[in-house]
């Protein structure tokens, strides 16, 4: 089915439910994706993806077709990716900088790392990003996203995106070289 097919079947009160099932099985698994890319932990992830698909429910009646479904749910995926995200970074700020600082201290005694390790480590040096800056990581660098797509998504100028992505390689760049005692 198509975006307005679903879409009507949402709209009326007889097919709703029907067309809520073909919205999940359209959008579902990329938006657990989205979300996962955010968010490490596989029940935390499916948490803000059930909350994403309430909040999806309670909005469709409000559904302007401004965007196509996809870039709606995409948005509203993103908006309580960052709020998870912020909430767990105001109660973990220090817990996450001292991990860092143990990883770290782990790194410089390995010589070799395989690439399960790199790929690890890039992670954890994600997770210490501000939620914001990792949201603009992520959607750049894993979804492969365009400045354009991402202004419309986060209601954020290209300018101030490409300043916190800027931003969030250096940081990552930094704890990386650090962590792996590249100088």
């Amino acid at each position: 089915m198509n975006d307005k097919e679903i879409l009507m079947l949402c709209l009326d009160e007889k097919t709703r439910d029907i067309g809520f099932k073909h919205l999940l099985s359209a959008y579902s698994k990329k938006i657990y994706y989205h979300v996962r890319r955010m968010i490490n932990d596989h029940d935390d992830a499916n948490d803000v993806v059930q909350n994403c698909f309430i909040k999806a429910w309670k909005g469709l009646p409000n559904f302007r077709e401004d965007s196509q479904l996809f870039t709606w749910l995409y948005r509203i995926a993103t908006n309580e990716s960052l709020t998870f995200l912020q909430d767990r970074y105001r109660k973990n700020t220090s817990a996450v900088a001292m991990d860092t600082v143990a990883h770290s201290s782990q790194l410089v005694e390995e010589a070799w790392i395989d690439g399960e390790t790199l790929q690890e480590r890039l992670q954890e040096a994600i997770d210490t990003l501000p939620p914001k800056q990792k949201q603009v990581f992520v959607m750049r660098y894993f979804d492969e996203m365009k400045y354009e797509e991402m202004e419309n998504i986060l209601g954020t100028s290209t300018g101030a995106l490409k300043a916190s992505f800027h931003h969030a390689v250096k940081k990552i760049e930094t704890i990386l070289k650090d962590g792996l005692n590249l100088g």
